[in-house]
Order: structure tokens, then C-alpha cells, then sequence
């Protein structure tokens, strides 16, 4: 038994710790895919506002990048990366987070030490998570990107995030998906 309780440790660390493409769950069989309707959430930011999902429905489009844990290796790459090249995101009409299983105080303070320029929510209780399919081992968020139409629906799950190459990837993902630029938008 103390084995087996050393083991799921390691594997939680390495999960936390390991800043490269690796998706720490076994079965993302009950994970959301393109086309479901996305769950709604109402989750505390780190700026202290409160966003749900709804907000944002017929107006732009949503990008969740869940991580496992703040203040570790791989999320505070990921995190850094997505201020450092947020320019690149916020060219398209889309509203943009990291987000955890961590408390709101303590995504603030991770939030506040990076100094970032986008909110991290917080789903303590682990009801959102659940719902998008990557609460994973420990009750930690699996490393997933999550990309949410206008219309509320699922346009693409990215299970193999490169931390520190997240804000051009999501930023290719969304030219990829059709996600207007800001600009385009605002001419219509």
C-alpha cells in the first residue's frame, strides 16, 4: 500500500512538474470533443471578477487553458509565455484564461507573482473541470486547452500543450478554426 500511495505521488509531481506535451490521465474518454455543447461555468477570476460562460455566448469566442497546479514548473511556463506573447491571442475576438483546481487566493497571488495581464480561474470545487472532462489525477486540471465557439459549442480540444509555445499555438489554432480577428470583427 505505501508503494502504491509513493507511486501516485511520483506521478502526480512528474504531472506537475514536467513542462512538455504529456497528458497525465490515462483515459480522456469522458473529455468534451468538437461539436458538444460546452458546459456553463461560473467561476471566480483572478481579478477578482466572477465569469460564466453565458457572458460571452454570440459574442466572441472563449479559450480555457487548464493546468494542474500553480506555482509549479510547466504552469508557470505556460502561464509566463501566455503574457509574454499574448499579443498574439488577443489580435482575435476571443476572451482567454488559465485555469485550475486551485483556490482564487491562491491563483491570485501565482497571478500577481507573474504579473499577467489575463485572469486565472479557479474551480476549487471541481465541478467545472469535471464537467469539461479534465479533472485528472489527485484532483488536479489535466494540462488541456479548451476552445469555445460564440455559439457555445466545443470548436476544439487540445490535450498535448506545449508550455512554452502556448500563445502561438492557441494563436494558430484559432486562425485554424476561423476565429475572426479583431479587426474583422469590428468592420462587420
Amino acid at each position: 500500500m505505501k508503494n502504491l500511495a509513493v507511486s501516485l505521488s511520483l506521478l502526480v509531481a512528474a504531472c506537475l512538474l514536467v513542462g512538455s506535451t504529456i497528458s497525465c490521465a490515462a483515459d480522456d474518454a469522458a473529455a468534451l470533443k468538437a461539436g458538444d455543447t460546452a458546459p456553463d461555468f461560473k467561476l471566480e477570476g483572478s481579478d477578482g471578477k466572477t465569469y460564466e460562460l453565458k457572458d460571452f455566448a454570440g459574442k466572441q469566442a472563449v479559450v480555457i487553458a487548464w493546468y494542474p497546479k500553480a506555482f509549479t514548473g510547466g504552469c508557470t511556463i505556460e502561464c509566463k509565455n501566455m503574457k509574454e506573447n499574448g499579443e498574439a491571442i488577443r489580435a482575435f475576438d476571443v476572451a482567454y484564461f488559465t485555469a485550475s483546481t486551485d483556490t482564487a487566493e491562491d491563483n491570485k497571488k501565482f497571478a500577481e507573482s507573474l504579473e499577467l495581464d489575463y485572469p486565472i480561474l479557479s474551480d476549487p470545487e471541481k465541478t467545472t473541470a469535471k464537467a469539461y472532462g479534465v479533472l485528472g489525477v489527485g484532483g488536479y486540471a489535466k494540462r488541456h486547452t479548451i476552445y469555445i465557439g460564440a455559439d457555445g459549442k466545443i470548436k476544439h480540444v487540445e490535450t498535448k500543450v506545449d508550455v512554452k509555445n502556448t500563445a502561438k499555438d492557441i494563436a494558430d489554432k484559432l486562425k485554424e478554426l476561423d476565429v475572426p480577428a479583431k479587426s474583422e470583427k469590428s468592420k462587420s
